[in-house]
């Protein structure tokens, strides 16, 4: 048998078992994560608010996290950051765009020894630092870079 034969055979096997199960409600992938999503954190209006939710009140700032982002984003809609942790035992990372009307943009939960390097792309209002939040250890660490936003990507 053709292996791109077998290939697509075993992935049409596979999505009609999951469209079966979801259909029989044994799938409920809004359910998986509902207990570990933080609302109060997204939800938080001010950058007080939005540390209190996540443990961040206390952080104290380390030299071992590397927040990568331009200086300078012509769209804040659309803004690449990566956070490079190289504290061991890192099992959270978040981030916070401080001027933002919801400044936890994002949360992220690293399980297994994973490293602790997280990279997407948020949303910026106005020219503001861009913080991330790292859990390593049972303590909390933060590190900062600000960035100028020409074009607001939260409604400005």
């Amino acid at each position: 048998m053709n292996n791109t034969r077998r290939n697509v055979l075993k992935s049409a096997g596979a999505a009609g078992a999951v469209t079966v199960a979801m259909a029989a409600g044994l799938l409920k992938p809004g359910a998986v994560f509902a207990a570990e999503w933080n609302k109060a954190g997204f939800e938080a209006k001010g950058l007080d608010a939005a540390l209190a939710a996540i443990g961040g009140n206390s952080a104290a700032v380390s030299g071992d996290i590397t927040v990568k982002a331009p200086d300078i984003a012509e769209n804040g809609a659309v803004v690449p950051v990566e956070v490079m942790s190289n504290i061991a035992g890192t099992d959270r990372i978040a981030i916070l765009g401080e001027k933002n009307g919801l400044p936890l943009v994002a949360d992220f939960k690293l399980m297994n020894g994973a490293v602790g390097f997280v990279s997407t792309r948020i949303k910026l209002g106005a020219t503001s630092n861009v913080t991330a939040i790292v859990n390593a250890g049972g303590k909390v660490y933060k590190a900062s870079k600000e960035v100028k936003v020409t074009i607001g990507g939260c409604g400005g």
